[in-house]
């Protein structure tokens, strides 16, 4: 389940033998919560998916095609660890954790990544030991990633619907994510009818950290509000 949430195409095929995962008590929340997940990321995905669209870069990405993964960069990454840990854009690493996995070991590329669900300092470069936990999908973001957030939800949204969204910024690193959107229904992205917009954050001389989102390009937009949530405290300097 785990696997399938961080997948292009979401899909169980569990239908017509009696064991679906979702019929087992013991696992049943923590199968619905990976349900969630996925639904919850539909705006960064939404995102990623128009930079393949647009720019050829795969939304899923087996680490040894991230750039800083390649040893001609000083990084070694084990094939081991290279075949069941994987990017998810350009700023979440998924590790999903298999059938009795106690724990398992994640190799973080160069930098600071985070925690997903606490925005705690997760590592900067090296390889981690994680425990293992049926409700807890291994989640790192880099420093100064953003993760763009819809309520959780059952069904995807409808055509013209609205739904407030919650961006998520870890580490101290500056911040952008450019979150596309379109009509969801139609091919009209082909002829220019989608939006663009840029998220950052913004830390004043002050020391206030803000979020802005500035419009790139006009067209179907599905969120609103806006709201922004500081995962990793302010490092002091």
């Amino acid at each position: 389940m785990q696997t399938a949430c961080f997948s292009p195409l979401a899909m169980l095929n569990a239908w017509s033998d009696g064991t679906k995962p979702w019929s087992f008590p013991d696992v049943e929340d923590a199968v619905r919560d990976a349900a969630y997940m996925r639904m919850r990321l539909l705006p960064y995905l939404y995102s990623v998916s128009a930079d393949y669209a647009f720019r050829g870069l795969p939304p899923f990405r087996a680490m040894n095609l991230v750039e800083a993964a390649d040893s001609n960069s000083g990084v070694r990454i084990s094939n081991a660890r290279m075949k069941d840990q994987y990017m998810v854009g350009d700023n979440l690493l998924a590790a999903p954790v298999f059938a009795g996995e106690k724990s398992r070991r994640v190799e973080l590329l160069p930098g600071r990544w985070f925690d997903f669900y606490t925005g705690m300092l997760a590592g900067n470069g090296e390889t981690i030991t994680v425990e293992a936990a049926l409700g807890k999908i291994p989640l790192y973001v880099r420093d100064g990633g953003l993760i763009p957030l819809i309520e959780k939800r059952r069904q995807s949204p409808m055509p013209g619907q609205t739904l407030a969204l919650e961006v998520r910024a870890y580490g101290n690193a500056p911040a952008e994510f450019v979150l596309y959107d379109d009509d969801g229904e139609t091919y009209d992205f082909e002829k220019g009818a989608y939006s663009l917009t840029r998220l950052k954050t913004v830390i004043d001389a002050l020391g206030n950290r803000r979020g802005e989102a500035e419009t790139l390009r006009r067209g179907p937009m599905s969120y609103s509000p806006i709201s922004w949530t500081f995962m990793t405290a302010l490092r002091s300097e």
